[in-house]
């Protein structure tokens, strides 16, 4: 998988959480150990990206969370987009 920045650790879980699921499946599908996934919950959460389902023991993505998967997505389509054109 290589190295991950910030950034892209964040939309990894932001899409795993996206419609709801618990911590486990969040660390398994961003490819976290138990100690990261636990530090970027609180950060997110802290930051209204995510949201912790009170008797579900599941996390979703907000409205806010999905607005910055949106621009990260879209961001890295222009940064895959520009790459492919400088290369031809």
């Amino acid at each position: 998988m290589g190295n991950r920045n910030r950034t892209e650790i964040v939309g990894s879980i932001l899409d795993a959480a996206n419609g709801g699921t618990t911590k486990t499946k969040i660390m398994y599908t961003a490819f976290l150990s138990y100690n990261q996934l636990t530090e970027y919950l609180s950060l997110l959460i802290e930051n209204n990206l995510i949201e912790y389902l009170d008797g579900t023991n599941k996390f979703k993505t907000t409205e806010k969370g999905l607005f910055f998967l949106k621009m990260h997505n879209e961001i890295g389509e222009l940064l895959r987009q520009t790459t492919i054109e400088n290369n031809n």
